[in-house]
């Protein structure tokens, strides 16, 4: 699995993940850069993605779904605040109505990935970052580290690692 490490700090109100791929930086970036090579990581294989807008530039916005076994769908967006391509880029990002309005109710994460050259392959660390610790703790409640590492880990899939 790629995946390596996983680390919450309630105190820094930060999720990291690390993962290693069999692949280059530029291999890596491409996934995130084609929305449809994105939709097949993005989630945990029981939520499936779909991209609607894949705006991947500073001032852009990417606005998705996933949808559950039952049907049921769930929103999301990011806005992009940097991109260095193939790198990494960075994002705010939440949870969204049908209408990719923002829920206010939910916490928004800003995150920044990061793609670096390691072992041959592609070091991959993805940090997100909660306005407070409570906020943290509730997209904990609701699985992230569980949805994110198996997410993350469909990446090798794609890339035939």
């Amino acid at each position: 699995m790629p995946v390596t490490d996983v680390h919450h700090d309630s105190e820094a109100r930060s999720l990291t993940i690390v993962a290693d791929f069999a692949a280059p930086v530029e291999r890596i970036w491409q996934i995130y850069a084609d929305p449809r090579q994105l939709e097949k990581i993005w989630g945990p294989p029981e939520y499936p993605a779909t991209v609607v807008d894949h705006d991947l530039r500073p001032g852009g916005r990417v606005t998705y779904y996933m949808t559950g076994p039952t049907g049921d769908k769930h929103a999301g967006y990011w806005d992009i605040t940097t991109v260095d391509e193939p790198h990494g880029f960075s994002f705010d990002d939440g949870f969204a109505e049908p209408d990719f309005t923002p829920k206010t109710d939910l916490p928004v994460s800003k995150n920044v990935f990061t793609f670096t050259g390691h072992d041959g392959g592609t070091r991959a660390t993805y940090v997100s970052t909660y306005a407070s610790a409570e906020a943290l703790q509730q997209v904990l409640d609701m699985g992230m580290i569980e949805g994110a590492t198996s997410a993350i880990n469909q990446i090798d899939a794609l890339i035939g690692g």
